[in-house]
């Protein structure tokens, strides 16, 4: 959990091929129609003046193992790619999982995303639209290894298509003037390794555009990737150690969730420091270990979203409901929707299982993932579901089986 500083993303379009539950290419298209309601904060144009626009809030429903958490991991991998692929060893395998089938095993995995707002260089403004994109392949000699790798981005006047870099199987990367390579050929040709990505190995010799890009995925807060368990416990104790002001932050927000805490503080013990929290009517501080698991669950994603909040990043959030009181995910939601409160259009993208958020959600900014009889995973949004009104009660066509994506029961 580190902090980082810079932001300002508007992430709208996701492609997913051979990764996890889904086998067959999949699109997330989060533009919004040119008619959809303006009012409430739930839309953000993908750039100053732009016409475009995409939801601040992605919810995905779906029973359960149908796929949901496939969508997060996509672009929590992309993200971790883009950003720390260059710190694993040379000949490791990548932390993903293709779809479980002897045919899948041999075809490439392949990942995008189209998203606007990450200003590079001076004179590429803000109207810019960027789409990433990486194929993997895996092979018994060769473990993983980059068949592809580009970075794109259109042209705010002409609306050309324009390479910064393109990157083939042997490893070999031609960039665009504009991507200013220069004399980081030579040094990248020497250390660009076939399972890290271009940005992440530019990142660590300093080359400015790939910083920036990498600066930006460090602004991708996401649960998914982080194993359950008792190091997650230990990981957000020190991180609110390391980070007294989030402690100030979550303090200013206990009394509005109500939690049942009047306040938290840091402590250093006996083994390192401890979190204490104080209670209306109790005599002294209660620690951790003593706390609901709803209230453990909050403290460990209250700081995603802080972030994510404050940098104008994306929070990636596993389950958010699954030990967070119905009442109070609205409120979060509306967190995102506050101008105030969410000034650089920061993202929140996170699986559900309680159906009655529906009631709290736009067409826009519902999502299902449903799978087929050989367990291949598709993704789909309310607005792509025909007839669909703004008027109609979401909550009861869902659990009605209208949208499908629900689960079979008997």
């Amino acid at each position: 959990m580190e902090m980082a500083n810079s932001g300002g993303i508007m992430l709208h379009r996701l492609e997913i091929e051979n990764f996890y539950a889904v086998r067959d290419a999949q699109v997330l298209d989060l533009r919004a129609a040119s008619n959809a309601p303006t009012d409430h904060g739930r839309l953000a144009a993908l750039w100053p003046k732009s016409t475009e626009r995409a939801p601040k809030v992605v919810a995905l429903f779906g029973a359960n193992a149908s796929g949901k958490s496939t969508i997060l991991r996509a672009l929590s991998f992309i993200a971790w790619f883009v950003r720390d692929s260059f710190s694993i060893a040379p000949n490791a395998l990548l932390p993903f999982e293709r779809f479980n089938s002897v045919e899948s095993g041999l075809r490439p995995t392949r990942l995008s995303i189209t998203l606007a707002g990450v200003n590079p260089t001076d004179w590429l403004l803000d109207s810019v639209r960027y789409r990433y994109e990486v194929t993997i392949g895996r092979s018994q000699d060769r473990g993983d290894y980059i068949i592809a790798e580009s970075l794109h981005y259109w042209a705010h006047d002409t609306g050309r298509k324009v390479r910064l870099f393109e990157r083939n199987d042997a490893g070999e990367v031609k960039a665009g003037p504009d991507f200013g390579l220069g004399g980081f050929g030579q040094a990248l040709g020497k250390v660009l390794r076939p399972n890290a990505s271009v940005i992440s190995t530019l990142a660590q010799l300093k080359h400015g555009f790939a910083t920036t890009v990498w600066e930006s995925a460090r602004n991708v807060f996401s649960n998914i990737l982080i194993e359950r368990g008792s190091t997650v416990e230990h990981e957000m104790v020190q991180f609110y150690a390391q980070n007294p002001s989030m402690v100030d932050n979550l303090n200013r927000e206990i009394e509005r969730v109500d939690l049942g805490i009047q306040a938290m503080r840091v402590e250093q013990g006996a083994n390192g420091p401890v979190l204490l929290f104080t209670h209306e009517g109790h005599d002294g501080p209660v620690p951790l270990a003593l706390e609901s698991h709803g209230t453990k669950q909050f403290l460990w994603v209250y700081p995603f979203i802080a972030r994510a909040l404050e940098t104008g990043g994306i929070a990636l959030l596993d389950e958010l409901d699954a030990a967070i009181h119905p009442l109070l995910l609205p409120e979060i939601l509306r967190w995102f929707y506050d101008p105030i409160r969410n000034p650089h259009d920061a993202q929140l993208w996170m699986t559900c299982h309680n159906a009655s958020l529906l009631e709290d959600l736009s067409k826009e900014e519902a999502f299902f993932t449903s799978k087929d009889a050989s367990g291949r995973t598709e993704v789909y949004g309310l607005a792509d579901v025909q007839a669909v009104r703004r008027d109609d009660n979401y909550y009861r066509k869902y659990l009605s089986g209208t949208y499908g994506a629900v689960p079979r029961v008997g």
